[in-house]
C-alpha cells in the first residue's frame, strides 16, 4: 500500500507575516504539511520573540531566548533572516517567491510596494502564486491604510459591547476576550481562503490575491448576534455569562465554586427543574417554554440562584449529568490539561528543541484518519535555516546572509 503524504505536502509558503494572525494562518498550513519559509528581520525577528516572560526554559530551568507567545504560533516552520528593506534582501525574497505556491503577509496596505514585493509585482514573476494579505481593515475603504490591533478591533467591531457583565450589575462594563480572538479568527479565515484558492488553481493554473481584514473577520464571527440585530433592529447588549436567547443558559455559583448550566430546550428545563428539587417550575406557565423564560428571566434566575448555592459544584454536576442536563465546570488552564479527556486526546505535545532540548506545543485539533498531523519541528530560532534554505533554492552562492 502506498504511503499517503500530508495534505499540503510539496506546497511551499513564503511567510512574511509576524505577531499572530499571519503566523496562525501559516502554522495551520505547516501542520497540514506545507513547507513554511518564515522570513524574519535580522537580529530582532518576529515581534513576539520578545513578548515575554514567560520564556521557554532549558534543561537546567533557565530562560531561553524563546518567548511562549512566539512558540504558540510558529511550529513546523523554517526561519530565514532577511532585511527586506535592503536591495539585496528584497531581491532575495523575489527569488524565493518565484518557486513558492503561497505568500502570506500582514504589512500595512501598500507597505511592500516600495520593495517590489506587492502582489502586482510578484504576480509578474509567478502568476501561479497565491498571495494572501492580512490587514486591519482591508485593501479598500477609508480606513484601509490604518494599522489594526486585535484589542482595538474587539472594541470597534462590537464584541466588547456584548462581552462582560451587564452594565446594571457590579463589575458591569465592556470586557475583551481572554485571548486575541480577532487575530486567531482572521488567521483561520485566511487559511480557508488559501485552501480554496489552491483548489481553484488546480483548475485554472493561476494564483490570485486574497484580501483578509481583521475587522471583516471580527464582524463575521459575531454570527447570531449580528442576526439578532439585523432581524430586530435592536443591538444586543452585554449579558454577562447568560445567553441572549436561551434561559437558563449561564454560570451559577455553587457552595464551593461555579458551574455552567446550558439548558437548550423545554425538555431539558423540565429535567433540570426535577434535578434541583423544583419540578413545579417546569409546570409554571411563566417558565414552561423558552419564550416565557426569556420574558421572565429576572424572576426565574432569582429563584434558581439560591438553590444552586445549596450544594457543591461537583455534586451539582453529577446530578445534572445524570438527569441529561448539559453542564460543566469552569476550569483554570492547568485544570484543563489535567482532564482525563484532554489527556486521552493527547492535546499536550512536545517537540525537540535546539536549545531547550524539548518544547511543549498544543495539538492541532484536526484529526485525519489516514494522514495525521505531524509535529516535525519546534518553532525555529531566528535565522536557524538561512543557509539551508539558500542552498535548497540554489541561492547560496549569490546571497551571503548572516543567520
Amino acid at each position: 500500500m502506498t504511503k499517503r503524504g500530508l495534505p499540503l505536502e510539496g506546497i511551499k509558503v513564503l511567510d512574511l507575516s509576524r505577531v499572530l494572525a499571519g503566523p496562525w494562518c501559516s502554522q495551520n498550513l505547516a501542520d497540514l504539511g506545507a513547507d513554511i519559509i518564515k522570513v524574519e528581520r535580522p537580529e530582532t525577528g518576529d515581534d513576539t520573540r520578545a513578548w515575554g516572560p514567560p520564556y521557554l526554559k532549558d534543561a537546567q530551568g533557565n530562560d531561553t531566548s524563546e518567548a511562549a507567545y512566539y512558540l504558540s504560533a510558529n511550529r513546523n516552520k523554517r526561519s530565514i533572516a532577511i532585511d527586506i528593506a535592503s536591495e539585496e534582501g528584497s531581491n532575495l525574497v523575489r527569488e524565493l517567491a518565484k518557486s513558492c505556491d503561497i505568500l502570506v503577509e500582514n504589512f500595512k496596505v501598500g507597505g511592500l510596494k516600495k520593495y517590489g514585493l506587492d502582489y502586482e509585482s510578484i504576480k509578474e514573476i509567478n502568476p501561479r502564486l497565491i498571495y494572501c494579505s492580512i490587514t486591519g481593515f482591508g485593501q479598500t475603504g477609508p480606513m484601509a491604510k490604518e494599522p489594526g490591533y486585535d484589542f482595538i478591533i474587539q472594541g470597534m467591531g462590537g464584541l466588547m459591547s456584548i462581552t462582560g457583565e451587564r452594565d446594571d450589575l457590579p463589575g458591569g462594563g465592556p470586557q475583551k476576550a481572554g485571548v486575541a480572538v480577532t487575530d486567531l479568527m482572521t488567521g483561520m479565515y485566511a487559511t480557508i481562503g488559501i485552501l480554496g484558492a489552491l483548489q481553484e488553481r488546480n483548475k485554472s493554473g493561476l494564483g490570485q490575491h486574497i484580501d483578509v481584514a481583521l475587522l471583516d473577520c471580527h464582524i463575521a464571527m459575531l454570527a447570531n448576534q449580528n442576526l439578532n440585530y439585523m432581524t430586530s433592529g435592536v443591538a444586543p447588549k452585554r449579558a454577562g455569562n447568560a445567553h441572549q436567547n436561551v434561559v437558563p443558559y449561564q454560570v451559577f455559583a455553587s457552595s464551593d465554586g461555579h458551574l455552567i448550566v446550558a439548558v437548550g430546550n423545554d425538555r431539558q428545563f423540565a429535567a433540570y427543574s426535577k434535578a434541583i428539587g423544583r419540578p413545579d417550575l417546569a409546570e409554571n406557565p411563566d417558565y414552561t417554554t423558552n419564550s416565557s423564560r426569556l420574558k421572565n428571566r429576572k424572576e426565574l434566575i432569582a429563584i434558581l440562584e439560591p438553590i444552586m448555592r445549596t450544594d457543591t459544584r461537583d455534586n451539582w454536576l453529577d446530578k445534572l449529568k445524570a438527569a441529561g442536563v448539559p453542564c460543566g465546570p469552569i476550569n483554570t488552564i492547568d485544570q484543563v490539561f489535567e482532564m482525563p479527556q484532554v489527556k486521552a486526546r493527547n492535546i499536550w505535545k512536545t517537540v525537540e528543541h535546539p536549545i531547550a532540548g524539548v518544547a511543549p506545543t498544543t495539538a492541532n485539533p484536526i484529526n485525519y484518519s489516514a494522514t495525521p498531523i505531524q509535529y516535525r519541528m519546534a518553532p525555529p530560532l531566528l535565522g536557524e535555516h538561512t543557509e539551508e534554505i539558500l542552498r535548497e533554492f540554489n541561492l547560496d552562492k549569490q546571497y551571503k546572509l548572516n543567520k
